[in-house]
């Protein structure tokens, strides 16, 4: 079993693994990273004190593939079956679980998932929209739902194109919380 080198130690050849460097002063609110205490440690965010409210995140992504497989996901003659349900119920079951997928990421109270995805000549399209009453937002929950999606379409259609391209995966919106509404 290889030895585990302690920082700032040498590695051979005249390497050393350099010393980890700690946050010594919290920045200006407007640049601080929420996820990160003063000393540069991940920490979750407490969100105890604030109030719930209605909350919504709409993520968008896609896959790319060669026009056959996007013709027979269509027609649902895909070997494994209806792509697109299944893309579906991964969304869903996705948004639902991105709490434990996501270190820091709170459990929500999700209240609604809408999930669109439209086949087109050589991708999917794939849009997830999700709504929560509760103390955090449900950015992380949508996007996740996007990536949970696309990575079904995948495992789905792989038979007939190992070659397709998930993203990019992208929050377009969200309404609700403290820090209001925002759009891409």
């Amino acid at each position: 079993m290889a030895e585990r080198k302690q920082r700032g130690t040498r590695l051979g050849r005249g390497e050393t693994v350099p010393p980890r460097k700690r946050a010594t002063a919290v920045p200006p609110p407007a640049t601080r990273l929420t996820h990160v205490d003063a000393t540069g440690a991940a920490h979750m965010v407490e969100v105890g004190a604030k109030a719930e409210t209605a909350r919504e995140a709409v993520a968008s992504g896609e896959v790319q593939m060669t026009e056959e497989a996007a013709r027979l996901l269509a027609a649902g003659e895909l070997a494994k079956g209806d792509a697109l349900a299944v893309a579906r119920i991964a969304a869903i079951s996705a948004t639902k679980q991105a709490h434990l997928l996501i270190p820091l990421c709170h459990p929500v109270r999700v209240t609604g998932v809408d999930v669109d995805l439209a086949v087109e000549a050589t991708r999917v399209k794939i849009t997830v929209a999700v709504r929560a009453f509760d103390r955090t937002g449900v950015e992380m929950e949508a996007m996740t739902a996007v990536a949970a999606a696309a990575l079904a379409i995948y495992d789905m259609a792989k038979a007939v194109d190992r070659g397709m391209v998930i993203g990019p995966i992208m929050l377009e919106a969200k309404r609700g919380g403290r820090s209001g509404e925002w759009t891409r």
